[in-house]
């Protein structure tokens, strides 16, 4: 009775120990142009790194629709949404023309919602909104540090 107590409980700890091992070695890949790594799992976090199209990377921990991740490649850390990732391997030696082609991170977020390019495009046919200011406008491009500044400056909660 005695040994078979011990079997039972080295194989439990055996399959602990793979499945801890399994969770450790999970690799994803970067799916996005530029994916942003955050010191904490929230849009509004502090942008920590960037990594490219392909990187690989290590899950460490997951926290709803954001990923800890360690990047194989200079080891950097940090959080990602889940959106920007894939556990495919991209493989591919990319041109400028794969990664201009690349879904940024804010149009995979966009898709996932039913809004893309052809939307855009139906609604702007059944409107008579001139669309040119906003055009300008997608054009301008606010530091991550001016958002955050503003934000904490107006309490709105969100970062910290």
């Amino acid at each position: 009775m005695q040994r078979t107590m011990k079997t039972a409980t080295a194989a439990a700890a055996l399959m602990v120990l793979a499945a801890g091992l399994a969770w450790a070695a999970q690799l994803l890949s970067v799916q996005v142009r530029a994916g942003q790594l955050r010191d904490k799992p929230g849009f509004l976090s502090k942008v920590v790194g960037e990594l490219e199209y392909g990187d690989r990377v290590d899950l460490k921990a997951e926290k709803g629709d954001w990923r800890q991740v360690r990047s194989m490649g200079d080891g950097r850390s940090g959080w990602m949404h889940f959106s920007a990732l894939t556990e495919r391997e991209i493989i591919l030696n990319p041109t400028d023309k794969d990664v201009q082609a690349a879904a940024s991170s804010d149009e995979l977020a966009l898709a996932g919602k039913g809004f893309n390019k052809q939307v855009e495009d139906r609604y702007r046919k059944q409107t008579r909104l001139d669309y040119a200011q906003v055009d300008e406008m997608e054009k301008i491009a606010v530091p991550q540090k001016y958002i955050r500044e503003f934000i904490l400056a107006g309490r709105l909660g969100g970062a910290q």
